[in-house]
């Protein structure tokens, strides 16, 4: 079984706000940026950043940072893998039509879902973010665990 990494971040300065170092927690983080917050995903030897967006949600999500999760192969489409804790879906749309690289909850099952295939509009979908760049990794089948954690923005 290969393995993964990847990174997810979440970082644009808010005014006034001080600029945090790679050892503040993403709570703290959270507090002193908004717009676009990073992670990184790691699997093995590889690893991708991603960029969530400035949701309740999301901000959720990053607040539970590290995670390792085993991403489980779904209908050839997508990764999931169970939170520890499910996630608010407070403002969030009621779905989407997730695209290529799409970082979701899946808000009736509180799964993660990133999706390295097309597929079409879901109920109860919500998005977190995207991956920016190296999805391919992703498709492969079976298992893969990954550590999903904060990432420092430049």
């Amino acid at each position: 079984m290969a393995a993964v990494a990847g990174l997810l971040t979440i970082a644009a300065p808010t005014p006034g706000a001080q600029a945090s170092d790679e050892t503040t927690p993403p709570q703290q983080a959270i507090a002193t940026r908004s717009k676009t917050m990073k992670i990184r995903l790691t699997a093995g030897e590889r690893s991708l950043t991603a960029s969530l967006e400035d949701t309740p949600t999301a901000r959720q999500f990053y607040a539970q940072l590290p995670l390792v999760l085993t991403l489980e192969d779904y209908a050839a489409t997508e990764k999931i893998a169970p939170l520890p804790t499910k996630l608010t879906t407070e403002g969030a749309p009621a779905g989407m039509d997730p695209d290529v690289g799409d970082i979701t909850y899946y808000a009736p099952w509180g799964n993660l879902a990133i999706f390295y295939r097309d597929f079409g509009y879901a109920s109860g979908l919500v998005p977190l973010g995207r991956i920016d760049s190296g999805i391919e990794w992703l498709a492969t089948r079976g298992s893969l665990p990954v550590t999903i954690e904060a990432a420092v923005a430049d």
